[in-house]
Order: C-alpha cells, then sequence, then structure tokens
C-alpha cells in the first residue's frame, strides 16, 4: 500500500500545480510586515480550516511570555498578531511531526528599489516575486499543501502533524517560543526556513549589539581641543573587524566549512555627531555577531566587552572614558540536532528519491526558530525549504517556482514516511 500510496500523492500534486501556485500569490500578496500580521493569519487559519484541520489560533500573552528563559524584550505586544496551528490527527500508532514556520516579513519602506510592487506576486522567468516569497511564505506554503494533499489523496496517517503558523520571527521568535509554551511539541519537526533545498540540521545564531562612544566636546573653530567621536569610532570598528578576524580563524564546526560566510561579525550602523557645522562628540555603532552551535552564546558576548576594553585601553581618551557595549534587539543561540537524526534520515532520503541526487547537508547561514523547538520543547527540527537564504531579505525578493513545487513532493512524501499511512 505505501508504494501506491506514495504515487497517488505524487500524481495529486502534479494535477494541483496551479492550485499550488495560487495560493503562494494570494499569501504573497498579503502585506505582512512584521506587527501587522494579522490579515495573512487570518487568511491561513481560514485556509486550513476549509481543508479540514482543526485550527488552534491564540493570541501571546505578553505578561507570560517574560516569564520564559527564552525571551527577549521586544517593544510592542501581540494583541490582533495570533499564532496558528492546525491539526491533522491521526489514526495512532505513528510518529508525530511539526511543520513550523513564518508569516512576517521585513519592511519594503515606500518600494524603494523594486522592480515592481513588493506585494505583487507577480511570475516571471520561473519565479514568483515579492516580499514573502522566499522568506518565507513558500516554505509555509508547501507546508500546508503537503498535508491537504495528502488527504486528498486519500492517505489517512496513524501520526499526528502538527502546522505551527507563527508570527514575529523577524524580530524575537517569540510565536514559536509562545508554541511551545502553549504545549505544542512532537516526535521531530520540520522548519520551512530558506534553505535553497539543502537539509539543515543547524542555524546559526546571531546577536545584535550597540557601543556608545563619548568623545570630548569642541566648538568646531577650536575643534582641535575636542576628542572626536568619529575617530574613536572608527577605532571600534577596526576592533570589531580584528574579533571577526580572530572568530574566522579559531571557530570551527564542521556544518560551516566556510567560516568567513558564516561567522560575521561587524558594524553595520555608525551616527556620529549631529550637525554638519558642528563637532562630533558622540558616536552609536550597531552591529552583529554570527555564532556557530556549540559556542558559549554569553561567551561570544563576553569576547565582544573584553575587545572593546582592550582597544580602549590603548587610547589615551578611551582609557579613561571608555565605550559602552550593550546587546540589545534580536538576540538569538545557534542551535542543531545531529546529522544522522532519523528525521533528517527521512527527509534526506524522500528528497533524493525524488530529484535522483543526493541532498546538501549544511548548516543554516541564519538564525532560525528552531532554536527554541529543540531546546525547549524536545522536538529535534531541521530545516528545509524551497526559498534561498541568498534571496531572502533582498530587493526584488522571488522564490523558483520549481522548487517551491518540489518542496511541496519531498514535504508529502516525508509526512506519510515519518506518520506512515494508516490505510
Amino acid at each position: 500500500m505505501s508504494s501506491t500510496s506514495r504515487q497517488a500523492v505524487l500524481d495529486t500534486i502534479d494535477r494541483n500545480k496551479d492550485k499550488a501556485i495560487e495560493l503562494l500569490r494570494k499569501m504573497v500578496s498579503i502585506p505582512s510586515v512584521t506587527g501587522d500580521e494579522a490579515a495573512i493569519q487570518a487568511f491561513v487559519a481560514d485556509y486550513m480550516k476549509g481543508i479540514g484541520l482543526d485550527v488552534d489560533m491564540w493570541e501571546t500573552d505578553w505578561e507570560e511570555l517574560r516569564k520564559h528563559p527564552g525571551y527577549r524584550p521586544v517593544d510592542r505586544g501581540y494583541e490582533g498578531r495570533p499564532n496558528i496551528v492546525g491539526t491533522r490527527k491521526g489514526k495512532g500508532g505513528g510518529r508525530s511531526l511539526l511543520l513550523n514556520g513564518h508569516t512576517d516579513v521585513i519592511p519594503v519602506g515606500n518600494g524603494e528599489g523594486w522592480s515592481d510592487n513588493p506585494w505583487s506576486a507577480k511570475i516571471e522567468n520561473g519565479r514568483i516575486y515579492g516580499r514573502g516569497s522566499c522568506d518565507m511564505k513558500s516554505g509555509v506554503a508547501a507546508h500546508i499543501l503537503a498535508v491537504q494533499f495528502l488527504k486528498e489523496a486519500g492517505v489517512d496517517l496513524k501520526g499526528d502533524v502538527y502546522i505551527n503558523v507563527v508570527i514575529d520571527e523577524e524580530v524575537s521568535g517569540h510565536g514559536t517560543l509562545d508554541t511551545v509554551m502553549r504545549g505544542y511539541k512532537a516526535d521531530a519537526g520540520i522548519s520551512g526556513e530558506t534553505s535553497d533545498l539543502h537539509v539543515q540540521p543547524a542555524c546559526i545564531g546571531r546577536i545584535w549589539f550597540q557601543i556608545d562612544v563619548e568623545g570630548k566636546p569642541a566648538g568646531i573653530q577650536q575643534r582641535y581641543l575636542g576628542i572626536s567621536a568619529i575617530a574613536l569610532g572608527n577605532k571600534i570598528v577596526q576592533a570589531v573587524q580584528e574579533l571577526e578576524d580572530e572568530r574566522v580563524a579559531t571557530v570551527k564546526h564542521p556544518l560551516y566549512p566556510s567560516a568567513i560566510d558564516s561567522l560575521p561579525c561587524i558594524i553595520g550602523s555608525f551616527q556620529a555627531g549631529n550637525y554638519p557645522s558642528a563637532f562630533p562628540a558622540s558616536a552609536v555603532l550597531k552591529g552583529s555577531i554570527g555564532t556557530v552551535p556549540g559556542e558559549d552564546h554569553e561567551g561570544v558576548k563576553q569576547s565582544l566587552v573584553d575587545k572593546i576594553a582592550a582597544v580602549a585601553a590603548t587610547d589615551p581618551w578611551m582609557k579613561d572614558h571608555p565605550p559602552v557595549v550593550r546587546f540589545v534587539g534580536y538576540d538569538a543561540e545557534a542551535s542543531e540536532i545531529p546529522t544522522d537524526h532519523p528525521i533528517v534520515t527521512t527527509l534526506s532520503n524522500t528528497y533524493k528519491e525524488l530529484t535522483g541526487r543526493d541532498p546538501v547537508i549544511s548548516g543554516r547561514q541564519g538564525a532560525a526558530d528552531t532554536r527554541f523547538l529543540n531546546q525547549y520543547a524536545d522536538t529535534p527540527t531541521v530545516i528545509f525549504g524551497p526559498g534561498s537564504t541568498a534571496v531572502m531579505h533582498a530587493n526584488d525578493e522571488y522564490v523558483s517556482i520549481e522548487d517551491y513545487l518540489i518542496a511541496i513532493k519531498v514535504m508529502a512524501l516525508c509526512i506519510h514516511d515519518w506518520c506512515e499511512p494508516a490505510n
């Protein structure tokens, strides 16, 4: 029955390619910048109800969330921004699977730099364009359609399947954390984050930081009596670059063979002074550090503090007026599961069967909500999605339609094999 049911699933997907494309285009066309997720979540919830799933939709209790060790400070609460779990209950006796993804996307400004409306969802050259097409509405749609097409192919499952669609991933990951707090867990999980169809048992961590630099004020005519915060800030930029060089040379992980790509440690924003014709007496530098699984997250933070203190100690002004290092904003720990975990093996075998190629097993060069599922939900989770990490957050963001359809097939057969047919 297994081979027959698997072919029935693939045939169902092939017959419904247009339906799959239209679902994703509809999702992309709904603006859902972080903080404004109500409309897309309502659409997703209604769609899942329409295909017969039991849908749990709730708003995060911000006060309760603050009590969790995984909580990170955010500027706004979660009223009108619900999380969703759509459940397809199994007949019993099979393994459960949780499919995780987010619908919030980064801002588009006024569309500057885009060739078309960022919400156009236009099709061109075999791609669907629009903010969120890659990161990661295509992954969410693949999850939903995989479950839908299994059902339409007449395949009942032994194990339970949970489709978890969350908000606020781009800022904090709290949507997934709140799902864990609500009690959802499974024998394994798959995140549909951007992976270029690579099978990724690991993701990097990301630490945002801010460094406040104070120089010595002076009038512009007697600027030689002052200490420029821009000059001091340039020394900080150099120190952060030295820290990256040290980390690239010493930090190793088998899933991240290219350390220079995996361990960014940069100043991404440098603001100094407040007037063209005034002396720049203060500066604020902001940046981020990438980490790999196995590193001491707090220890990496301390290495930045120590590096800035060391450079300050060699400067005649900063040794007595040290810069202040603060860790503010996004703060995500790296996470991984074993490369030989059964969910990794099942996903890899399915991919090879469908494509004829061995999958690339790699570490994702971006943070992911898998950290919450791995650490707090006892749900070992692997990353697999149709979007490209190189394209996410870019102007003219897109996803390949071919990759999207492959992802649906891989997901459907992976669910089939993991949860097992009951008929």
